[in-house]
């Protein structure tokens, strides 16, 4: 299964910053729907995630009810993806 959807790209700072696109509400639903099939534990949830021509695999980690996409520096780079843009991901769950 596909989920679409327009997410804002978002910092974490710890102790290294981390850089997160937030799956918007009506798409968070259908991961949460999905969710008890998928989660191997904690809430995260694996999915393939493509912005762009750039694919990566990756687990979304639940926050606040949503869920957050982890965009690693590599994929950021590659996809263009900085700071503050609204990026088009697609995330893929299960073996599609």
């Amino acid at each position: 299964m596909e989920v679409e959807f327009d997410g804002e790209v978002i910092e974490w700072r710890g102790p290294a910053p981390f850089f997160y696109a937030v799956v918007p509400p009506d798409a968070a639903e259908s991961v949460h729907e999905l969710a008890p099939m998928l989660t191997y534990g904690w809430g995260v949830v694996p999915a393939r995630v493509r912005i762009g021509t750039v694919t990566w695999t990756t687990s979304l980690f639940p926050k606040d009810a949503g869920y957050l996409v982890p965009l690693r520096a590599a994929e950021r780079r590659r996809a263009g993806v900085e700071l503050g843009d609204v990026p088009h991901v697609t995330l893929t769950f299960g073996d599609a």
